[in-house]
């Protein structure tokens, strides 16, 4: 009888630990689905209001600078906080570096075409290598996911010489 029921939680146990996944990002996504499905999960966003404005105070498209490149971000209608601060209408900046805009349904990556400030930062100092870049911002929530809608800029040119 002993041994049953030392059986029967481990089972419990392993069910419960097979339901909680952990991406690579290190955070808790729901269990798959039945059917195996190669597609991420979709997350849930964070609501944005449809006025929010994200924008490039500096450099202006079609600017021609040197390296390290100064970018300082604009945002209206939302608040700049830390990543992992969770508060309504709020978020950290991304810069896009010669790439698309990510999945809207999962967080931001983190890689040389994605460049995060989850400390709350609006204005940094990126250093680029010579040549033409586009740039693009993106806000993320607390997670470092798009907001609903997406809150992001226009995509600027620049050449750095």
């Amino acid at each position: 009888m002993r041994s049953t029921a030392k059986l029967a939680t481990a089972l419990c146990l392993l069910t419960a630990l097979g339901a909680c996944g952990n991406n690579d990002k290190g955070q808790t996504q729901e269990a798959a689905p039945a059917a195996s499905s190669t597609a991420p999960t979709a997350l849930p966003r964070s609501t944005a209001p449809q006025a929010a404005r994200l924008y490039f105070i500096e450099p202006t498209d079609g600017a021609t600078v040197t390296s390290p490149v100064r970018i300082e971000f604009g945002l209206d209608g939302m608040d700049v906080v830390p990543a992992g601060t969770e508060a309504p209408m709020s978020g950290h900046h991304h810069v896009i570096i010669d790439a698309e805009l990510p999945a809207f349904d999962q967080p931001i990556p983190a890689d040389e075409h994605h460049v995060h400030f989850g400390d709350g930062r609006t204005v940094t100092d990126l250093p680029l290598a010579p040549g033409e870049h586009t740039l693009q911002l993106l806000l993320g929530d607390h997670l470092h996911i798009p907001h609903q809608p997406p809150v992001s800029s226009e995509v600027i040119t620049i050449t750095v010489e």
